[in-house]
């Protein structure tokens, strides 16, 4: 077992990186930092800029506003300043009412918001903000993760300064995690010190029934869950692709609904986690089976990410539900080798998969994470993986890793380029 300082820091990584929160990350983000220059400014602003890196941009553009029935940055600025609550981080907008919202659309109207690309933008994660009144204005600005301020100002004057760590291995990385240390983690922590992972399992499934129920985004898991049984059949597959793709209809669609992130991604912690519930109920897991697979896939998504960076090329439901899959293998009976083969197999199957925006069709992506998730871990606990004489596979599982993220943070960036450019143009 690893000792106790040790799984102290572990844990206390997993609670900041698996957080709460209402609305897709990056519009959420982007009010925050509204939010708090309106703090600064003390009054309501009559104007607000943005100022926005390339993936900020694109991952805020068609997706759904909680509690809004509209889509991208302008509704969410607006609220920010109206209505917003810096102190509560990535729930901001949680108190978005109606009148709000009306207020909102006044707002937009009288052309009293401004959002640019930031072509310089020290970090993919950037986004300048600036409200003004009179002669007073106000500045915030957010680097790197989405609720890491790094500037402050108030009529010029500057209230923080923190240089931008850029595109660097995350903050997180002062705690090297590897797969082998994961898994001992996972395995071995005392159950009552883990436990606190639950909470995710309870507010991913919530938003998942909200949507079977109603009809967000695309109705994905709804539509599944129709037909399932005709095209699937009653089946875990059936039931994990349905309740995974129901969280993100229903977060991307704008329910308000708080879902449980990981490493600032709401559709990452409802890939780290419905898939993982889902199954472990179909396989009659116990609470502490279920638990500790739950650790073992969201861990290992921040361990991903750690060397990926908060926003890439690369879609995040890759990242996330590569984590799904060595959990799949723990619920089945595999131990420490079946869980890095299930890796490998996700590894030679989904690296390249583009993010093209945060947006309704992220739950058929995540779909696809589900099933190759599924797959992997099936072939896994058959005895087969993908060999390093096949692809960007190595023998081992740390280096596959890692050629996955060089991939996504590295050789992607060109392709992030044309993504966006295509978005803006059409």
């Amino acid at each position: 077992m690893l000792d106790k300082g040790l799984r102290d820091k572990i844990k206390a990584l997993i609670k900041k990186e698996v957080v709460p929160a209402v609305g897709c990350t990056e519009p959420v983000a982007v009010a925050l930092a509204v939010a708090k220059a309106t703090q600064l400014l003390g009054c309501e602003p009559e104007r607000i800029g943005a100022r926005l890196s390339g993936n900020m941009l694109k991952n805020a553009m068609g997706v759904g506003i909680p509690g809004t029935g509209m889509i991208g940055l302008p509704i969410a600025m607006a609220l920010g300043a109206l209505i917003g609550d810096p102190e509560k981080g990535l729930e901001v907008l949680s108190g978005v009412s109606p009148e709000a919202v009306e207020r909102g659309k006044e707002f937009i109207a009288g052309g009293r918001i401004g959002i640019e690309l930031e072509p310089d933008a020290p970090s993919k994660l950037y986004i300048d903000t600036m409200v003004r009144a009179g002669e007073h204005s106000a500045r915030a600005v957010i680097s790197v993760s989405h609720t890491n301020f790094i500037r402050l100002e108030r009529d010029g004057e500057i209230l923080l300064d923190v240089p931008s760590k850029g595109d660097v291995v995350e903050e997180s990385a002062d705690l090297p995690l590897d797969m082998a240390m994961i898994y001992e983690f996972a395995t071995e922590t005392p159950l009552d010190e883990i436990e606190f992972i639950l909470e995710a399992k309870r507010l991913n499934q919530a938003a998942s029934r909200l949507a079977l129920e109603g009809d967000y985004g695309h109705s994905l898991g709804a539509t599944i869950r129709k037909y399932g049984m005709k095209f699937y059949g009653d089946t875990p597959v059936e039931h994990m692709i349905s309740y995974t793709s129901a969280a993100c209809d229903a977060r991307m669609g704008g329910a308000k609904v708080a879902v449980m992130s990981n490493s600032g991604s709401g559709n990452q912690g409802i890939t780290a986690t419905m898939p993982v519930v889902s199954f472990a109920e179909d396989m009659n897991a116990d609470e502490e089976q279920t638990v500790r697979a739950l650790i073992l896939s969201h861990l290992t998504s921040i361990y991903i990410k750690q060397s990926l960076g908060r926003l890439s090329a690369l879609c995040g439901c890759v990242v996330a539900s590569t984590g799904a899959s060595g959990a799949l293998v723990y619920l089945m009976g595999g131990g420490y080798a079946q869980i890095c083969s299930a890796i490998k197999n996700m590894v030679a199957n989904l690296t390249g998969m583009i993010c093209d925006g945060a947006k309704p069709s992220c739950a058929l992506k995540i779909s696809s994470g589900v099933t190759t998730a599924m797959m992997s871990a099936m072939l896994s606990m058959s005895g087969k993986c993908v060999t390093s004489a096949e692809g960007i596979v190595s023998d081992d599982v740390d280096e596959t890793i890692h050629n996955l993220t060089s991939i996504g943070r590295e050789a992607m960036t060109e392709t992030d380029r044309l993504v966006l450019k295509i978005m803006t143009s059409k």
